[in-house]
This record gives structure tokens, sequence and C-alpha cells, in this order.
């Protein structure tokens, strides 16, 4: 059967998480209007009577400043010699610019075969599309270039029969009905910081990490109608200054309210349980360039 390893590489917010969703029909990466919002690689398996792929979707292509951004771009570096497919998104509604070209150069030299995903073709206009396609055409020897919506899943089922006819004939490496390999606590961790980011602008989101520190399963709830299970939650979001701390918290305490408020909610159709859920801010000062709690983070 055909089954491979595809890429979803690209500029930072351009729809790769929102695409992954899509494809997999259920959330296994968070999704933010954020910049570098994804920070690790996140496996999701499609398998089919075709075959198997397995997507990666990786954090945005950037020039890195801190350690955190260094480990993300070495994420990504990893992915393109590994994959047997790289998925170039690119956002249809924007200018070429600066980052673009630094996405180009940065899959100059590389072997693997790359498809090109013109995103967001559901808003622009058909002629926009066509010179989107004829300057990319020019830049790289692209397999295929497929206008897509990441959102509404235009022609997604497309590219799923165009990245089969690209994979190598092979085993399975998942079973069928496997979908994400990111742990239970790491999916927990993201939820929590998706819920901060809709609430945060200027440099929070890039300053702002979660931690689960405690997942207990506190047995049935013998009164509760559904006699659901109770788990506590305790999270650690971490930030790099004390006004960080400060606007995380809110005015008496409204912020992190709403964060636990819609992070519960989301947390209890996950885990069908009910809930406690409880959120501690702390501040780590540069801790994007320290190596101890760049680890915790990735060992959730």
């Amino acid at each position: 059967m055909k089954a491979g390893y595809v890429a979803l590489i690209g500029r930072p917010n351009v729809g790769k998480s929102t695409l992954l969703n899509n494809i997999l029909g259920q959330k296994v990466a968070i999704i933010s209007d954020k910049p570098q919002t994804t920070r690790t690689s996140i496996l999701g398996m499609k398998t089919t009577e075709k075959g198997q792929i397995i997507f990666v979707d990786n954090p945005g292509i950037h020039k890195p400043l801190h350690k955190l951004n260094k480990r993300m771009m070495n994420i990504v570096f990893s992915s393109l010699e590994t994959s047997d497919l790289l998925c170039l998104l690119i956002d249809a509604t924007l200018k070429f610019g600066h980052g673009d070209q630094f996405v180009i150069d940065t899959l100059h030299d590389v072997t693997t075969p790359v498809f090109l995903l013109i995103n967001k073709v559901d808003i622009i206009k058909k002629e926009k599309v066509l010179l989107i396609i004829d300057k990319y055409k020019d830049m790289m020897d692209f397999k295929e270039i497929i206008p897509i919506s990441a959102l509404k899943g235009t022609n997604v089922d497309v590219l799923e029969d165009m990245i089969y006819n690209h994979l190598p004939e092979t085993d399975k490496t998942y079973a069928d009905d496997d979908i994400s390999r990111q742990s239970e606590r790491f999916l927990l961790s993201e939820i929590i910081r998706e819920k901060i980011l809709s609430h945060v602008r200027e440099e929070l989101p890039f300053v702002t990490a979660v931690y689960i520190d405690t997942i207990e399963d506190r047995g049935i709830m013998e009164k509760h109608p559904k006699k659901r299970r109770l788990k506590y939650l305790k999270a650690t979001i971490f930030v790099e200054k004390d006004n960080h701390r400060k606007i995380i918290i809110g005015r008496h305490g409204s912020l992190i309210k709403s964060v636990g408020i819609e992070a519960r909610k989301e947390m209890e159709k996950i885990l069908d349980a009910k809930i406690f859920l409880d959120l501690q801010v702390k501040v780590k000062e540069r801790w994007r360039d320290k190596a101890n709690v760049l680890d915790l983070i990735e060992r959730q």
C-alpha cells in the first residue's frame, strides 16, 4: 500500500494547523492568529483503503532569535530531511514579502518533492490565484500546485489523491485507528495556551508557555446526574516578566478566569469528565533561552 510522511511547512500563520485538523476531521493542533502558535511538530495520521498518510504539522519557518525558536527551526529542518513529501502552504491574501523569500531560500537545496498549496482561495478572485501561480512556478520546481481552503476544505480531497500518487509503496507505520501521536498532557497544555492567545496581544503570545503539573482522577461524582468522573488538573503558565503575569491574571483575576472557563469546557469534552482546573502564573525570566524550562515543556 502507499504510505509515508508529509510535512506541512510555510511561514507562521498560513493555515498549516487548520489544514491538518480539517483533513483528520478532529482537533489535534491548536489554532490562533498569533505568530508561532505551533512550537513543535504534531503528527496526524489519515488511514484509508488507499494507504496511510502521516502528516507532520511544523512550526512556521522564521529567523530564530531565542533558543526556543532555534529548536523550532531544527524541528523544521529535520522534517525537511525525513519526510517523503513537502507541502508548502502560502496565504493567498498576503503580498509576497521577505518572509516568503526566506522560505523559498530555505527550500532551495531540498531534494524532497514539494507541493505548493495556495490557501484561502475561497476569499480571493481567481485572477489573483493565477498570478500567484505564475510567480511561484518560476521560483521552484513544484511537483503540484493546488489552490485550497484549509478552513472550508476546498480541494482537500484532490490534495490527498495527489499525495498518494507521490508516496512510496510500503507497510503502514501506525494502526488504522491512530489519529495523533501527541500525549494527553501536551494537548491539554496547548488548549490552555490557545485560550490565552485568544485574549492577549503584542509580545505576550511569544513569552507564554504552559506546563501540566498534575492530572488526578478523583473518582465518580456520585451526586452528579450522569455519574461523571472528576479530574483535577493543575497547570503552570510561564511568562518572562511580572507585568506579563499581571496581564495574564487580568483585573481582579478576570482574564485568567475566562481562560480557565474556556479551557475547562473543551477539556471536559475531550476527557469526558468534570474538570477542576487550577491555573497558576509564574515568572521565569528569559525562559525561552533556558534549556531546563524548554526540556520540561517538551517532555509533556
